[in-house]
Order: C-alpha cells, then sequence, then structure tokens
C-alpha cells in the first residue's frame, strides 16, 4: 500500500499539491485502489481512491489511526556542513530512524550559514513515508547558537565532544531513559571554546560518542541511534 503525507487529511478528505500530482501521474492510481494517509502528526488513515487528479485526489476515508508517540523524544542542534549534501543525508537517514526535531545552528566556526529549507523538508516528508511512520519531525534554522542556547528546554542536554585532557561520559551512560533530548552536534571545525562554555552554563552536559573523531553528520546520526538504543520498547 503506498503510502502519503497530507495535512488536515481529516477535513480535506483529498490529497493535493504534490501528492496529488505523485498518485495521478506517477503511480497511476485508479479509482477503488486503497491507500495509506498521514497527516504528520500521530494521524494514520486507510482510504480509497474516489478520483485522481494530478491537482486534487478525492478519496474515502476508511479507518483512522492514532499512533502514540514514543515516550522520549530527540532534537539534534546541528551546525550545517559546507557541503550541504551530507546535511541531505543526515535529515534522511535520521527521520528514517525516528526523530522529533532538527535545529539547525551556526557557530563561530561554521562554514555555511545558509541553508535551503524548503528542499530538507521534502527530504524529511520523503524519508518519513518511506520508513512508514505517522509523525513529521520539526525542522528549524534558528540562527547563531548563543541566542539559541537559553531556548531549549530539553529535560537532558549534551554536547557531543571529545576533549584532549579528559574523557566524558558516553552519551550511553549519560543519558536516563524516556527523557527528552537535545544533542548539540558542532561544526567541522568544532566548537569555540566560548561555546562550549555557553553550552555547560545553558544545562548541557559533555559527552563522547566514541574514541574516534566523527564528521559532523556521522556524530548527528551516532546519537541519534545511541538514544533509541538506550529506549528499546518491546
Amino acid at each position: 500500500m503506498h503510502l502519503f503525507y497530507q495535512p488536515q487529511f481529516e477535513a480535506l478528505s483529498a490529497l493535493t499539491n504534490d501528492e496529488a500530482f505523485h498518485a495521478a501521474k506517477v503511480l497511476r492510481l485508479r479509482e477503488g485502489e486503497r491507500i495509506g494517509v498521514t497527516d504528520g502528526t500521530g494521524n494514520w488513515f486507510e482510504a480509497i481512491v474516489q478520483k485522481t487528479d494530478p491537482k486534487q485526489c478525492l478519496v474515502r476515508i476508511l479507518q483512522q489511526t492514532t499512533i502514540t508517540p514514543r515516550s522520549y523524544g530527540i532534537e539534534l542542534v546541528v551546525a550545517p556542513t559546507k557541503n550541504l549534501d551530507r546535511i541531505e543525508w543526515l535529515v534522511e537517514k535520521a527521520v528514517e530512524m525516528g526523530i522529533n526535531q532538527f535545529s539547525f545552528v551556526y557557530t563561530n566556526h561554521s562554514e555555511r550559514r545558509t541553508i535551503k529549507l524548503e528542499r530538507l523538508q521534502k527530504i524529511a516528508i520523503s524519508a518519513m513515508k518511506q520508513s512508514l511512520q505517522a509523525y513529521l519531525p520539526t525542522l528549524t534554522e534558528v540562527g547563531d547558537l548563543k541566542n539559541y542556547l537559553p531556548r531549549i528546554k530539553a529535560q537532558q542536554r549534551f554536547v557531543a565532544h571529545l576533549p584532549e585532557n579528559s574523557t566524558p561520559l558516553h552519551l550511553f551512560r549519560a543519558a536516563q531513559p524516556r527523557q527528552t533530548y537535545a544533542v548539540l552536534i558542532g561544526p567541522e571545525g568544532d566548537f569555540a571554546e566560548q561555546e562550549l562554555t555557553m553550552a555547560l552554563d545553558s544545562g548541557f552536559e559533555m559527552v563522547t560518542l566514541g574514541n574516534t573523531r566523527l564528521r559532523t553528520e556521522t556524530a548527528a546520526l551516532v546519537a541519534c541511534q545511541v538514544l533509541h538504543t538506550l529506549n528499546i520498547e518491546y
């Protein structure tokens, strides 16, 4: 069954814009075919196609289910890499794994200070559908790190950094299950010392992700997986 993303689907009972075009012109769906739809906020619908059109695909809702959210939440606070392809890869993979929020920040050593948020949003939607999830993460360009740090409200806040003269706890040991987490991942040139100090003053705990030096996008994905592993629920 094909899965579509349509905000406010329950009120519309239709696919619109890109999703309608995809249904009508790419998949060539016909009347009577069954589809899955999510509105990105936890609601999951089974529906049947009534009329296909590239601008509006009319459907009839057969069943609605509300998916229970996870008992924990993950926000990745990431300084975008110079090569935007790596950030696009990160968004795709982290959404497939399950994440609540991306917050893109700019630091003293950032080599990139703009991102294509609309394109990243499309990648996130595609990854959500591919991985059959009902929640679409929030993607936000929040500006300078120093201005965003005081606004982070996660229960547990971590900055991934491996100092030369000491070894902090691994994220897996520092984090507690069933919390909301914010993990701060620095740019290719790492954080400036004053940025690390600001993060610690804002309630962040310094953690390591291992003994090897990781690229920005790799570190972010490792942090995401560590927190999922910590919260495995069967």
